[in-house]
């Protein structure tokens, strides 16, 4: 059975888009060190109360966070409330170091933590790294607002994989 010069294509258009605009199984280069404490549950019988008391802690440990001044800490709602003309100081400062010893410990614990206003630990990292970065976010810490922003390139990738399913499909048809 030979294929045509036109089912090539479509196989060929379809084979780049997934290719492209398709993450498969790829690992976190920030992932969690599992150590003794439990990722998911395992084996032995854990209270997911206590998991989530024991991330809670990790706010409110005055080993990690010494430095920084107390309003502009990450608390357990997700907000980082760091004023714009604070920026060099935060970014430059205990306050970015101990915010990131706070997210490890959260993320030790329990690695699918999710704060009050239903930012994950990628999300408040992607925060901070825009909010410190010297592009036109610089300054910037509201993790709502970042979120909202980064669900729209979600968005976009998400309709560029259905757009690749669909010509597979299309082309997968075209073959026999």
């Amino acid at each position: 059975m030979a294929l045509t010069k036109i089912q090539l294509l479509v196989l060929a258009a379809a084979l780049i888009n997934i290719s492209l605009f398709c993450k498969i199984g790829s690992a976190d280069e920030d992932g969690p060190e599992t150590g003794d404490v439990p990722q998911t549950g395992g084996g032995q019988e854990f209270d997911p109360a206590q998991i989530v008391a024991k991330a809670l802690l990790c706010f409110n440990d005055n080993y990690v966070y010494s430095s920084c001044q107390a309003s502009y800490r990450l608390n357990e709602s997700g907000d980082l409330n760091v004023p714009k003309e604070k920026t060099d100081e935060f970014c430059n400062g205990a306050c970015l170091t101990e915010t990131h010893l706070v997210l490890n410990c959260v993320d030790h614990i329990l690695n699918n933590f999710i704060f009050y206003n239903k930012a994950t630990v990628r999300d408040v990292r992607d925060t901070i790294h825009a909010g410190c970065g010297y592009g036109p976010e610089r300054g910037d810490f509201n993790v709502a607002e970042h979120m909202a922003v980064t669900s729209e390139a979600h968005k976009a990738a998400n309709y560029q994989i259905i757009v690749g399913f669909i010509l597979m499909v299309l082309g997968n048809g075209s073959l026999f």
